[in-house]
C-alpha cells in the first residue's frame, strides 16, 4: 500500500462511517474494485481511530457535561437513580448500549475477520438493511426527544450496533434505524447512534493494539496519513448528516445502498464470467 491509497481509504472510512452507508463494507469493495489487496482488518481498525477522534472533536461538550454531571451525580445521590439528572442517566444508558457490541466484538472478531469479508455478502447486506431502513425511515413515528430514552431503548440500539460488525450493515445505520423503530425523533435517532458509537471505537482499537503496535515504519506512516483523513472528513461527515436529518428523510441513502450493491454483484458475475 502506498501514501495515495490510504488517504483514498481514509476518506472512504470519513464518508461510510458516519453516513449510514457501511464503512467497513465499502473499506472490502475499493480494494475488490480496483484490484487491491485487502488491508485487513487492523489496518481497518486504525483508520477507525480517525473517526473516533472526529466523534471527540465533534461531541466533546456533551462528554464534558455527562462526565461532570455524572461525577457529580453519584457524589451526592451515589445509587438513587431517580435523582440523577438527565446527562447522568445518558452517560449510563451509553455505557449499557455499549455492553452488546463489547461481547460480540470479544467473540466474534476473528471469525468475522476470516468469513465475512467477501465482496458478494456485502452487497447482499447493504440492500438488505437498505430495506429495513426504508421502512424504518418511513413507518417509525419519530417523535420522542433522546431525553426519553430508556434502558430498554439503548440496549436494542446496542444490538443494532453488534449487527454491525457483518460488513454492509453499517452501524450508523443499524444504531438509527433501532432507534426510529422505538421512535425516537430522526436527528436524536442519529445523535444518540453517534454518542453510541465513541465506546465502540475505542473498545475496537483496545482490542487490535496489538497489532497497530506491530506496524512497520512504511506502515506506520501509512496509518497516520489513512488516520488524519478519516478524522478531517469523518468531522465533516457527522455535520452533514446531523444537518441533513433534520428536514429530510434517510431515503437517498437506501438508494445509494441499492446502486452500490447492484454494481458490485454485476461487476462480481462480469469478472467470474470472464
Amino acid at each position: 500500500m502506498d501514501l495515495v491509497r490510504a488517504v483514498i481509504l481514509g476518506i472512504v472510512q470519513g464518508v461510510a462511517e458516519f453516513l449510514p452507508i457501511s464503512s467497513s463494507g465499502h473499506l472490502i469493495l475499493v480494494p475488490a474494485l480496483f484490484g487491491w489487496e485487502d488491508q485487513g482488518l487492523a489496518f481497518d481498525v486504525g483508520l477507525h481511530g480517525g473517526t473516533l477522534l472526529a466523534l471527540l472533536a465533534y461531541f466533546w461538550r456533551d462528554w464534558y457535561v455527562m462526565l461532570r454531571t455524572g461525577l457529580a451525580d453519584l457524589a451526592r445521590h451515589r445509587t438513587r437513580v431517580s435523582a440523577w439528572r438527565t446527562d447522568t442517566r445518558l452517560l449510563w444508558l451509553l455505557a449499557a448500549g455499549s455492553l452488546p457490541a463489547a461481547v460480540a466484538g470479544l467473540l466474534l472478531d476473528d471469525w468475522v475477520e476470516a468469513h465475512v469479508r467477501q465482496p458478494w455478502l456485502v452487497a447482499v447486506m447493504l440492500a438488505l438493511m437498505g430495506t429495513v431502513m426504508l421502512l424504518a425511515d418511513s413507518q417509525a413515528p419519530n417523535r420522542r426527544p433522546m431525553a426519553s430514552v430508556g434502558l430498554r431503548d439503548a440496549l436494542l440500539i446496542g444490538v443494532g450496533q453488534a449487527f454491525a460488525l457483518v460488513p454492509g450493515v453499517s452501524r450508523s445505520g443499524a444504531t438509527v434505524t433501532v432507534g426510529l423503530v422505538r421512535g425516537l425523533r430522526r436527528e436524536d435517532a442519529v445523535r444518540f447512534a453517534f454518542l453510541l458509537g465513541t465506546p465502540a471505537f475505542i473498545g475496537a482499537l483496545i482490542l487490535k493494539s496489538a497489532d497497530l503496535a506491530a506496524l512497520s515504519g512504511a506502515e506506520a506512516r501509512q496509518m497516520v496519513a489513512g488516520f488524519v483523513t478519516s478524522a478531517l472528513v469523518g468531522f465533516a461527515a457527522i455535520h452533514f448528516l446531523l444537518r441533513w436529518v433534520r428536514t429530510r428523510s434517510l431515503l437517498l441513502f437506501v438508494l445509494y445502498r441499492y446502486a452500490v450493491a447492484i454494481l458490485t454483484l454485476a461487476i462480481a458475475a462480469y469478472r467470474t464470467a470472464g
